[in-house]
């Protein structure tokens, strides 16, 4: 008995001096996860954002909506590219037979509101297609026009709230910004992720507004 209760002492010592590695350490706190998140998004946004020709505008003669989408691409089954957004980004999203979301809870990043009703929500192009006209989509062909406005890899389509999408217009980065500061990283990164993937110009204002919202991807 005396040589078991040793024998049992001697092991807690020899766990009590193992040190701590990274695999028995307390994990990071999520607020730490998203600031390293947000800063090596912030890396990537500018190493692409350094690789963008940058030019004047283009012309936006000849620019038409339809001659991006004259109707949302449909992506699985009868779902087109809208609904498949509304239900990707949203929660509790309920569908009707024809793929229409009835009912749901929707978050804007733009401006932090949640909303309750699919009539209050829009899909917005990141990056608007009358700024991706001007940036060199005008001389795309129509299908690579129509894949644009209709991407669901890249961060093209994001839902946001209606008054926020109505506010924000066919405006780049230098004369709009995202009402919530704290959303300024992602939207500059996303921007500039769509726009180094169809390999679009920027302006010079546009670009040093990008970089003027990536420094807040250092958390």
């Amino acid at each position: 008995m005396i040589f078991l209760r040793r024998a049992v002492g001697v092991a807690v010592l020899t766990l009590l001096a193992i040190p701590i590695t990274a695999a028995t350490a307390t994990p990071p706190a999520a607020a730490d996860v998203r600031k390293r998140s947000q800063a090596e998004g912030g890396t990537a946004g500018r190493r692409m954002l350094a690789q963008l020709k940058v030019a004047r505008p283009l012309s936006l003669r000849g620019y038409s909506h339809r001659r991006f989408m004259p109707r949302w691409a449909h992506h699985k089954g009868r779902c087109d590219a809208r609904e498949v957004v509304l239900a990707r980004d949203g929660r509790h999203v309920r569908r009707n037979a024809a793929c229409h979301p009835v009912k749901g809870v929707w978050y804007s990043p733009y401006d932090g509101k949640r909303l309750k009703s699919e009539r209050l929500v829009d899909v917005d192009h990141v990056v608007p297609l009358a700024y991706a006209w001007r940036s060199g989509a005008g001389k795309w062909s129509q299908a690579r026009r129509r894949a644009f406005a209709n991407d669901l890899t890249r961060p093209e389509l994001l839902v946001t709230s209606h008054s926020a999408n109505i506010a924000k217009g066919g405006q780049g980065p230098q004369s709009w910004r995202p009402p919530r500061r704290a959303y300024w990283c992602r939207y500059a990164t996303s921007w500039i992720t769509v726009k180094h993937h169809y390999r679009l110009i920027v302006t010079r204002r546009e670009k040093v507004a990008l970089l003027n919202m990536l420094r807040t991807c250092r958390g």
